[in-house]
């Protein structure tokens, strides 16, 4: 069970079957590779939109729609990420130099605080997946998909009751409930790494995933990533107003 909807189990099993044909298949080394180069493509996207964030800020809803758009067919189709999740890379690093110039203006320094942050947490995780501190169990697999998934539905709760004009304070003010729902959510979004390490190294060590999956498996971690990056800037933001 994969709390990471872009690392889901079912792909690596339909991975799997496939890669008993294929001559390559998938290694640590080669997902650290694929990662790289899309962080690389969504650096390069946000550095195109942030020295014009305020012309870009007109196609936000279209980036965020092609960005989903592209998740979508990657989640589904993992035959298609080689192709599919560099598109969604410079889609998203597009909508995120955007989005960061923006609240860089209005806070000065916060976007590096957040990426900083964002990579501090990162090796903090991955030294407590190494290092065995935080045993993977069935129990904290649940746990953890069960509260990624109503961050989900208190998402869309609150986009919808937007629509209709109800106040969505306790998300996007500074007030202490708000600041302490969002530490909450960063919580939960690095805890998404724990999983995204354990079906990596899964099915690297136990399973001989194909190659293609390396891609896969790098795009699950970007969306972890940005996840956490767009909640750190979020936090530091309600900090910041207080």
């Amino acid at each position: 069970m994969a709390t990471n909807p872009m690392l889901n189990e079912g792909a690596f099993e339909r991975a799997r079957e496939n890669a008993r044909s294929a001559y390559q298949v998938m290694t640590v080394q080669g997902t650290i590779n694929k990662t790289f180069a899309l962080l690389f493509i969504c650096v390069l996207g946000a550095m195109i939109s942030w020295t014009h964030y305020q012309s870009w800020a007109a196609f936000l809803w279209p980036l965020a729609i092609g960005a989903f758009a592209m998740a979508l067919i990657t989640s589904f189709k993992p035959t298609l990420s080689a192709f599919t999740s560099p598109v969604y890379a410079f889609l998203e690093g597009l909508f995120l130099g955007t989005i960061s110039a923006a609240y860089n203006a209005a806070f000065q320094g916060i976007v590096f605080n957040a990426v900083a942050a964002t990579i501090l947490v990162f090796f903090v995780m991955l030294f407590v997946y190494r290092t065995g501190l935080i045993k993977m169990s069935r129990g904290l697999m649940i746990g953890i998909f069960s509260a990624t998934a109503a961050i989900a539905l208190l998402y869309l709760g609150s986009f919808v009751l937007s629509l209709f004009g109800v106040s969505t304070a306790y998300l996007t003010s500074s007030s202490p409930l708000s600041i302490a729902i969002s530490v909450v959510i960063c919580a939960v979004a690095a805890f998404n790494f724990l999983m995204d390490f354990y079906f990596i190294d899964e099915m690297t060590s136990h399973y001989a995933a194909p190659k293609y999956m390396e891609w896969y498996a790098a795009f699950g971690l970007m969306v972890t990533l940005i996840w956490l990056y767009m909640e750190i800037l979020r936090l530091l933001s309600k900090l910041q107003r207080r």
